[in-house]
Order: C-alpha cells, then sequence, then structure tokens
C-alpha cells in the first residue's frame, strides 16, 4: 500500500486507536497496546511491538504508519544542547532542540519544536524567517519531534529511562498562530497522562503577536505559558522587524493580552531580543517599562545570536547588563536568559531546516 494511503497512528488517543483496531477486526485493547508503545515507548516499527501477534503486526504494517521523524543529523553544543536536523514523511526538513536544565547526568530537557516547514513571518533578525515558507506542519509531526527527540537522547545518552524530556517549547521554526488548530491538538496529546503526559505548565507557545491567536488561546482553558516576541515598544521599528505588526500593531496586541490576562490570570512571558544600536537604550529601556509594568508580566532579555548573511550585533555583556539592571531598577520582572546552543546554532533566531558544510 502507498506510503500516503496509510492511516496515521501518531497523533491518535486510546479511544481513536481502541475504534480504529474495532474497525479493522480487532479487539479493542490491541488499541491500547499500541497507545503503550507509541508514546511510552517511541517505537515506529510494528514489528518491535513484542506483545501483537505476527499477523497482526504484518496488518498494522500495511494498513498503518507511525510517522515519527527521523533524526537526519545533529549537533551538540559544549553546553549540553543538541540541535536534531529531523526529516518528514515528504521529505521536508525541520529543526528541534533539546536543551539540558542543568549538567548533571540525570539532567532532564526543556525541547524546542517547530509547527511549520520555514516562516511566512519574515522577521527581520531570524535566519527561519529568511529562508521561506513551505507549509504547516500537522499534529502529529509535532508530537512526532517529541518521540524522536526523546528517543535519540536514549541513544546518545545509553539510557531506558523515559521522560528524559519534561517540557516543551513551540519556539522552533513557524509562527505557532498561524497553525493554530493543529498546535492546541498537539498539546492535548502532549498532555495525555496515559501518554507522553507533560503539563500544561511545562508547555509554553511563542508567538510575533498573531492577535487572532491569542484571543482564541485566551478562551481555551489551557494552564499553558503564552510568550510575545515583542523585540520594540514602538510601531515604527516593530514593523521593520517583524512584519507581522503592521496587520497587528501595538495599539492592537497590548489589549489582546491584557484580556488574555484577565480571563486566564497567567502571567505572560515578553521576549526582548537585544540589538546592538536598535533597541538598547536608555529611552527603550523607558518604554519598555512604560508599556508592561501595568501587566501580569516577566520580560525576558535575550542577547542576540549572530546570523549569517544578517547584519545585526549583540550588545556587548555591560550594556546588556546595564539594560538589564535598568529595568530591574524600574520595578518589572525582569530575567536575563542563558543562551545555550549559539556555537551550534540552535539559539533564538537561529534555526533553519539544514546545516551548511
Amino acid at each position: 500500500m502507498n506510503i500516503k494511503t496509510k492511516t496515521e497512528l501518531l497523533g491518535m488517543g486510546i479511544k481513536e486507536l481502541e475504534d480504529f483496531m474495532e474497525s479493522i477486526g480487532e479487539p479493542r485493547y490491541r488499541g491500547r497496546q499500541v497507545h503503550m508503545w507509541i508514546y511510552k515507548k517511541a517505537i515506529s516499527s510494528f514489528y518491535e511491538m513484542s506483545d501483537l501477534s505476527r499477523d497482526l503486526r504484518n496488518k498494522l504494517d500495511e494498513l498503518t504508519r507511525i510517522s515519527i521523524p527521523r533524526v537526519l543529523k545533529q549537533r551538540a553544543s559544549i553546553d549540553g544542547t543538541r540541535k536534531f536536523l529531523m526529516e518528514l514523511e515528504d521529505k521536508k526538513r525541520i529543526e528541534s532542540v533539546v536543551i539540558p536544565h542543568s549538567r548533571n547526568k540525570d539532567t532532564r530537557y526543556t525541547l524546542c519544536i517547530s509547527t511549520q516547514v520555514g516562516c511566512p513571518i519574515g522577521c527581520a533578525f531570524c535566519a527561519t524567517g529568511n529562508s521561506g515558507f513551505q507549509r504547516n506542519l500537522e499534529a502529529y509531526e509535532m508530537i512526532g519531534q517529541v518521540l524522536g527527540s526523546e528517543r535519540e537522547l536514549q541513544k546518545r545518552l545509553k539510557s531506558n529511562e523515559n521522560g528524559l524530556i519534561t517540557n516543551v517549547v513551540y519556539m522552533g521554526m513557524g509562527e505557532p498562530m498561524l497553525n493554530y488548530d493543529q498546535v492546541i491538538q498537539s498539546i492535548y496529546t502532549l498532555n495525555d497522562p496515559k501518554g507522553i503526559n507533560i503539563g500544561q505548565r511545562h508547555i509554553t507557545i511563542s508567538t510575533s503577536g498573531d492577535v487572532k491567536g491569542i484571543n482564541r488561546l485566551a478562551r481555551e482553558n489551557l494552564q499553558v505559558t503564552l510568550a510575545i516576541s515583542l523585540h520594540a515598544c514602538n510601531n515604527e521599528l516593530r514593523n521593520t522587524l517583524i512584519p507581522l505588526n503592521r496587520k497587528y500593531p501595538l495599539e492592537e496586541l497590548i489589549p489582546s493580552i491584557q484580556e488574555y490576562i484577565r480571563l486566564t490570570n497567567r502571567r505572560v512571558t515578553f521576549e526582548y531580543l537585544l540589538l546592538d544600536g536598535i533597541n538598547n537604550s536608555r529611552e527603550d529601556a523607558n518604554m519598555l517599562i512604560k508599556l508592561l509594568k501595568p501587566l501580569l508580566a516577566n520580560i525576558n532579555l535575550i542577547p542576540y545570536n549572530k546570523v549569517e548573511g544578517l547584519e545585526f550585533q549583540p550588545p556587548s555583556p555591560p550594556q546588556v547588563n546595564e539594560f538589564y539592571h535598568y529595568l530591574l531598577d524600574g520595578g518589572v520582572n525582569v530575567t536575563l536568559r542563558e543562551e545555550k546552543g549559539a556555537d551550534i546554532e540552535a539559539a533564538c533566531g537561529q534555526l533553519r531546516a539544514g546545516y551548511r558544510k
């Protein structure tokens, strides 16, 4: 059977798998068995599912597929971060990044996943946006990044332990809000306590400011964290850095975030990329304080990570510290991100679907 006509099992919950098994003339409990192999063991080959009969394994192989992406290449940073280049069923390529929480041997990991192949937003400072847009990912392809990364970590660490990845951030390639339905569907699957079981409070969705998506998320009754890629506090500069601002200027974005906070009572994170000579002046800091101090918000300062072919530069460490302490003295909640993976182009703004030789 052509792989395109096979039924995709990845992304199905227990009931869906039970229903599917019944539809092909098998007992419903077989769905629970397959569910365990997919979500607890990250197994994509039916021939490794040892508690299924040989006939059933052959049948499932003929009729279905489990499309956990294949890791083509990986790069390891000196800080323990790993970047995976993954290939999807249609040969499109995406990148995912696993970030260790510490240098301890038994550390857990945060996984940064992609939601699109490329990105249509075209942020001026971002490698992904400058690489063009190809298509949205399906929910199962996002889930597959988690399972594929977990499997690869187990292999590299020579570990049989499950649950190495405890946090997921939708901050990789693409704008999550422009693939909203698939992103939300993947979150419910990742959160399923009978499956991967990643807590909602351990999941973050980042957006460049898609107001329509923010308004929808506010009404989902989810306990995920919302992160806003802000990077500028006036429309003129933000229009240049983030073209989506022309559609949703700050006069629309900030009220939508206020409404999100009102409905969810959840603190919002604002990402602020520090670009030397562009958005790191004392005036910029004052505008940031004025804009965000009234909100239930955290500011996450990120010194710019250089991208080949782009002219932006990061401020010097003393300039970064001065900006950080000025915000702190201004009474806002602010953290200075310890950037990881920059030496392997895995940090904020550096992802693109391929490696240069």
